[in-house]
């Protein structure tokens, strides 16, 4: 035992010795002791690095992470793009795909479909296995979800957002956000805030209310931060009131870090950063970029130029800035590690299960929207038709493809017309293209190479020769149709669609019409067609979904996210001309307020081509009368909702319901109805359930700009239960007695 002893003796007397040769240091708790509060670990971490430390912390080294602190331990954070599934891995330093064989993913209906499923509890299944997928691929933060309000058709990344309704997306985003994050996975709910169009994204100017702000563009981000707890949150390119919003004062530091209380990191969209005092002063905490020093394109490794890195520390140390800013940045930074990188108890994460790819389907399945069905044309069950035309490049285009930042590496992707195959077999289906279009690029629109002319042909020829005509159409996310960095040019479908469908129908009156897009279509031929459905960029599972929908084995119920108009300058962005779309100057000014799609159509009485919240079913439903718990209430009070609803048809099937409210003398303008509500309901054939829905009075508030909160007046108003914004089932009244104004924040 003496020997050990000496042993021990002498390794702690020569410890003694080397650190009597060393500067003293003040004793500090490990930082990386789990027991330690994870605000004691973040302000240890602080005080061991150094200033040169703290800044490389901030800003990229690499188009998708950032460098962590190795001498501290501090991991790297790597970053993936991807609301619909984990993107494919990149080269260190260009946009060149890496060429890897193990970076493949169940690719995910896009947001807009998530959106029309109207299904809180799919967003979260969805969150949690797009975060499982991230947590294998070793991603640390997902840039998405979007949550940007669908204002005009024409904007080039509605697809990735969850439709024109406030009350929708926020229901939707938090247990996205949730189900995402619960695998260490951080969620970075993006563009804060109005990037509502691709068209001079990066310049434009956007001149709101602030009443709009808080009642349509808001509420989304509000819900992801306070409900959902999200872990971060990106910038979008454009300006607010005339400075940039990564790094705008009013956006970032006074509503979303003060008055919301976000606790997480901001982050740039890639090289939306651009002034390196704002940036400093106005919260913004993650600088990351693409081919740029943050001034120019074209220079390749700048990542200690940016306005973040070597500027940033250049300001500190000649005292034009404050290190203090820098350590609230690098606080957030750790608080995010905490929670991804060096969390030890977050799950491994899995990839390409059966259970992504049964999701993947399921919500692809609840998304498609039925919106015309004349004489049931639909559901086609097999059997019924012996010669089944399947005409349309979009029947076996590779829809994961494309678009901008959310492009996919599926490890599978059925197309439509395999999918059709399989439920029909291919002995039943003719096939031909009709038209076609080029690859996918981000800045221009390629040719195909094919002669159009000769393609309509054949497609006449083979819809002439068919029973049934399946026609797949709608936009390809190519450039200008449905692709970042780009609005669309009109609601006209490209590629000769329109008069290509004339043609067809032309030649064999049944024909049906599945439109695939992010984005609502002019519909010239809508009235010549007795089958319509909406159909979305679904994904690994395209093919099977849209088999299942139109076979009848799965029963539609997917209700549209946002409004088809029966022409674009019914729009409301569209209505007050150039001014309000896309901008004059440099200037967009949004003139439509807070009557931003239904809400405009319904106030202003313009009749849509198909409504916010409509879906046809293969069965039918009956709603029964709505009544109120009580008749009366007060501020915080909350409304009970009920009514029975009936399937009457032999079909089992899903329908959403939806409540809107309305208000009956308010003192400044308010659209006709608002969604307050919704739930969506599953019911066999002739059964009969109990719906109740829990409305909040406070919800039933504006936002009075002359007080700068939220107005709750005491008045009647008018609950409605519909099956969308312009099919009213039921209506009930209700009184609040109080007037009551609550300010942000609160």
């Amino acid at each position: 035992m003496k020997r050990p002893i000496r042993h021990l003796a002498a390794v702690a007397a020569l410890l003694l010795a080397s650190a009597s040769a060393a500067p003293a240091q003040k004793p500090v708790p490990p930082y990386l002791d789990d027991n330690q509060p994870e605000e004691v670990r973040i302000e240890d971490a602080l005080r061991r690095m150094t200033t040169e430390e703290k800044i490389a912390l901030i800003h990229a080294q690499s188009k998708f992470s950032t460098p962590g602190c190795p001498r501290l331990g501090i991991p790297e954070l790597w970053f993936s793009d991807g609301p619909h599934g984990v993107r494919m891995e990149f080269t260190w330093d260009d946009w060149q795909h890496a060429g890897w064989t193990n970076d493949s993913c169940t690719a995910y209906p896009a947001l807009t479909c998530l959106a029309a499923t109207f299904n809180p509890a799919l967003a979260f299944e969805y969150g949690n296995a797009v975060g499982e997928e991230a947590r294998f691929r070793r991603k640390d933060v997902m840039l998405g979800p979007g949550v940007n309000i669908y204002r005009t058709p024409l904007s080039g990344r509605n697809f990735e957002y969850m439709g024109e309704d406030p009350c929708l997306a926020s229901r939707m985003v938090v247990p996205y956000v949730r189900g995402m994050q619960q695998n260490g996975v951080a969620a970075c709910v993006k563009h804060f805030a109005l990037n509502n169009q691709e068209h001079n994204r990066d310049h434009v100017n956007v001149e709101v209310s602030d009443r709009a702000l808080r009642e349509i563009y808001f509420p989304a981000f509000q819900a992801a931060v306070q409900e959902g707890g999200v872990w971060a949150v990106m910038g979008s390119y454009n300006k607010f009131r005339g400075q940039y919003c990564t790094h705008n004062d009013y956006l970032v530091n006074r509503v979303l870090k003060g008055e919301w209380g976000f606790d997480g990191v901001m982050i740039t969209d890639w090289g939306s950063a651009h002034d390196t005092d704002e940036a400093a002063r106005n919260g913004l905490d993650i600088e990351m970029g693409s081919w740029t020093n943050g001034l120019t394109w074209g220079r390749s490794a700048a990542y200690d130029s940016y306005y973040l890195a070597q500027p940033f520390l250049e300001k500190i140390r000649s005292g034009e800035l404050p290190e203090s800013l820098l350590d609230e940045k690098v606080r957030r930074v750790l608080r995010l590690c905490l929670r991804t990188n060096m969390n030890r108890q977050r799950p491994f994460g899995r990839k390409l299960t059966p259970e992504h790819t049964a999701l993947a389907r399921q919500v692809a399945e609840e998304g498609i929207v039925l919106l015309k069905n004349e004489g049931g044309f639909f559901p086609i069950e097999p059997g019924r038709y012996a010669k089944i035309a399947v005409i349309g490049e979009n029947a076996v285009k590779r829809l994961t493809e494309g678009g901008g930042s959310s492009e996919l590496k599926p490890q599978e992707e059925v197309s439509p017309l395999r999918g059709l195959q399989e439920k029909y077999g291919k002995e039943h289906i003719l096939f031909t293209l009709g038209y076609a279009s080029g690859r996918p690029d981000y800045s221009r629109e390629l040719p195909s190479g094919l002669d159009a002319d000769s393609l309509v042909r054949e497609a006449v020829r083979v819809a002439a020769e068919a029973d049934v005509v399946l026609f797949f159409g709608g936009l390809n996310k190519n450039y200008r149709q449905d692709c970042e960095g780009e609005d669309r040019l009109s609601m006209a479908l490209p590629f000769g669609q329109d008069e290509l469908l004339d043609k067809i129908i032309d030649a064999n009156p049944r024909t049906g019409v599945v439109i695939i897009s992010g984005n609502a279509v002019d519909m010239p031929w809508i009235d010549r067609v007795d089958g319509l459905i909406q159909s979305w960029y679904l994904g690994s599972q395209a093919g099977t979904a849209t088999a299942a929908v139109i076979s009848g084995e799965a029963n539609p119920s997917g209700k549209m996210p946002f409004t088809i108009p029966m022409r674009l300058e019914d729009n409301s962005a569209h209505h007050f001309g150039p001014e309000s779309y896309p901008g004059v100057d440099g200037t967009q000014q949004y003139k439509d307020d807070i009557l931003v799609g239904y809400r405009w159509h319904d106030t202003q009485r313009i009749p849509p081509r198909f409504a916010f919240g409509h879906g046809l079913s293969y069965t039918t439903f009956k709603y029964g009368k709505a009544r109120t718990d009580r008749a009366d209430y007060l501020p915080g009070d909350t409304i009970t909702l009920a009514f029975t609803l009936r399937n009457t048809g032999s079909r089992p099937g899903k329908e959403t319901v939806q409540v809107y409210a309305s208000q009956q003398h308010p003192s400044v303008l308010r659209p006709a109805k608002e969604l307050k509500a919704f739930r969506k309901m599953n019911l066999q054939p002739g059964e009969e359930q109990m719906v109740e829905v829990q409305i909040p009075v406070n919800s039933l508030a504006f936002y009075d700009e002359a007080s700068g909160g939220w107005k709750l007046e005491a008045d009647t108003y008018r609950l409605h239960v519909a099956a969308s914004s312009a099919d009213v089932r039921s209506t009930v009244a209700i009184k609040v007695k109080q007037t009551q104004v609550t300010p942000v924040g609160k």
